[in-house]
């Protein structure tokens, strides 16, 4: 039987100040550019274990002929771009669950760049058996047109290799542009560590080849961990107040949005030098609220289950992605949301309604999916009652210290 953790709030403000992991976004991107551009100093890496097992497999793709990216999505893609324009040669694979997640157009773009990749199991699924790379000559850019509503992570390990082809590398997105400030972040670390890149329009990016130079580089705090500290203050008692060192108002990542959406939700955000400080206030009431999740897909259950336990109608778009994620997000949701009274149901195409009728949490238990943001998206339910977490270990992922910090704050965890 799998580990469960329980849960419960003794009452009272919730006070104090909260260690956050580094941005697991930030640190696999930064990772990827140290390994290519040879070396510089990376500080403040995530302790994710995402992020240990990209550090573990770029230092082994020497040596070894077989690595496995685990049920790391990220891992998995920047992974295979990375072996591919280095000329690796060996088996790629990973979990059950990876093995059924898609990487059909990150493989067909890299071989149109002159990676040999094949398919060992079904056809645009991993495993993937790499057997080298031949490169255009340096005269000729390659030109790559890639469908802008992909996860873009794939846009993003083309454009960190790109740089790395000797005659670089132009790449136009067509259609809407998913999770364009994760492109954003990817093009600033680009340049940090010396890539020359020109932006062409809204669609058009252009990587000069050259290279990278190593850098030094500071991962700010992760913002998708610190969303799950906005939901707890949210439901929290008056009086709460929390303070989330290292994080900056001016940020690459695309989860800062949480600190506008949670202000519907009674959070206030200060900046402060250090971090953010977070003071309850009250939520609106007789809003209709909307939030489109397209560029920041991993804020999604957290808003979904604290507008359903403050009992806020809301509308949730740009999901799509949530389908092919750890676990398809959306059916968990709905499962999960039932058992406390509340519902996530689709309306029109690609627009859910959050709705609750008589919400309550009264000792639930909480399936988790092997998804770390169901775990911790569903913890801040235990300032409302007891509740258990069924596999509670899921969120060494990208938290690994999640339920340390919960104990820390005052909450009962056993």
């Amino acid at each position: 039987m799998d580990a469960i953790t329980q849960l419960s709030w003794a009452g009272g403000p919730l006070r104090g100040n909260v260690a956050l992991p580094a941005s697991k976004s930030e640190s696999n991107r930064a990772l990827i550019l140290q390994a290519l551009a040879g070396s510089g100093q990376l500080g403040n890496l995530s302790d994710a274990n995402d992020t240990q097992l990209m550090q573990r497999l770029l230092s082994q793709a020497a040596g070894r002929q077989e690595l496995s990216a685990e049920d790391a999505g990220t891992v998995m893609r920047f992974l295979t771009a990375y072996l591919a324009v280095t000329g690796w040669r060996g088996r790629l694979t990973g979990t059950a669950r990876m093995l059924e997640r898609p990487i059909a157009v990150l493989v067909d773009a890299l071989r149109q760049l002159g990676a040999a990749i094949e398919y060992e199991g079904q056809e645009g699924y991993p495993p993937l058996r790499f057997d080298g790379f031949t490169s255009r000559t340096a005269a000729e850019m390659p030109a790559l047109t890639v469908r802008g509503d992909i996860s873009s992570q794939y846009i993003s390990a083309l454009l960190m290799v790109g740089a790395a082809l000797p005659a670089g590398l132009r790449l136009q997105l067509t259609g809407h542009i998913g999770s364009r400030p994760y492109i954003n972040m990817t093009l600033a670390l680009m340049h940090h560590f010396g890539a020359v890149i020109q932006e062409e329009g809204p669609t058009g990016i252009v990587v000069q080849p050259g290279g990278y130079q190593p850098a030094s580089y500071r991962v700010e705090a992760d913002w998708s961990a610190a969303s799950y500290w906005y939901a707890m203050l949210a439901l929290a008692p008056a009086g709460s107040e929390l303070t989330l060192p290292g994080l900056r108002e001016h940020s690459w990542q695309g989860d800062q949005a949480i600190a506008g959406m949670m202000q519907d939700f009674g959070v206030k955000t200060e900046f402060l030098p250090e971090g953010v400080r977070l003071l309850k206030t009250l939520p609106l009431s007789n809003r209709d609220l909307s939030y489109d999740f397209t560029d920041c897909p991993d804020l999604a259950q957290t808003v979904a289950v604290v507008a359903a336990a403050l009992g806020l109608p809301i509308t949730m778009k740009g999901l799509q992605s949530l389908r092919i994620k750890e676990t398809d997000r959306i059916a968990a949701l709905q499962v999960e949301l039932a058992k406390f009274g509340a519902a996530l149901t689709e309306g029109a195409p690609g627009a859910f309604q959050v709705s609750a009728s008589g919400f309550r949490v009264s000792g639930q238990t909480v399936a988790t999916y092997h998804d770390h943001r169901m775990a911790m998206a569903f913890a801040p339910l235990a300032l409302l009652g007891p509740l258990q977490i069924e596999s509670p270990a899921v969120v060494r992922k990208s938290y690994p210290r999640f339920w340390d910090e919960l104990s820390a704050a005052g909450f009962q965890v056993s």
